[in-house]
């Protein structure tokens, strides 16, 4: 297996241990990485106690995650999302249902987490509607989707049959 070289690092206030720990009880294929913690040196810069975490690595479907105690310089905001393509209803109910969970749903497979991260739970066949060379077939399923807040797999290939 190649070694990954590149991985996201995301930015917490004081909640990198708990965000990561949160996304590993959700993601079946996730694991925990190494964790570092703050010490005593630097507490006049980081101002976090000691023993807290400063960066948590993990691992969620085979993609490499940094969370790190930052501070709250800066906030998540729409620009980065993760994007999670999905076979079936059962694994975009399963993502949808447990990352709103105290977080806020938004259109076309958009959500925000309770931590404010930005997540896309995406069918994987929408990639192939949306470059089907029948421009209708694309425009029938854009103006599905777009009543959409959570994909509905089944509403989508009935637009893209033209069924209904």
């Amino acid at each position: 297996m190649n070694k990954q070289t590149m991985s996201i690092c995301l930015w917490f206030d004081d909640q990198a241990e708990a965000a990561a720990n949160h996304y590993l009880s959700i993601f079946k294929n996730g694991t925990l990485g190494k964790i570092s913690r703050y010490g005593k040196e630097g507490f006049e810069f980081h101002k976090k106690p000691e023993g807290t975490a400063m960066v948590v690595e993990f691992t969620l479907n085979d993609m490499q995650f940094m969370a790190l105690n930052g501070g709250p310089q800066f906030k998540f905001n729409e620009s980065v999302s993760v994007v999670v393509n999905c076979d079936t209803q059962e694994e975009i109910d399963h993502y949808w249902n447990n990352l709103t969970l105290e977080g806020e749903e938004g259109p076309c497979g958009w959500l925000k987490d309770k931590f404010g991260l930005s997540w896309q739970i995406v069918p994987s066949i929408l990639a192939q509607y949306m470059s089907d060379p029948d421009s209708s077939k694309v425009q029938r399923v854009t103006a599905a989707f777009l009543k959409m807040k959570k994909f509905d797999m089944a509403a989508l290939k009935n637009a893209y049959d033209g069924v209904g």
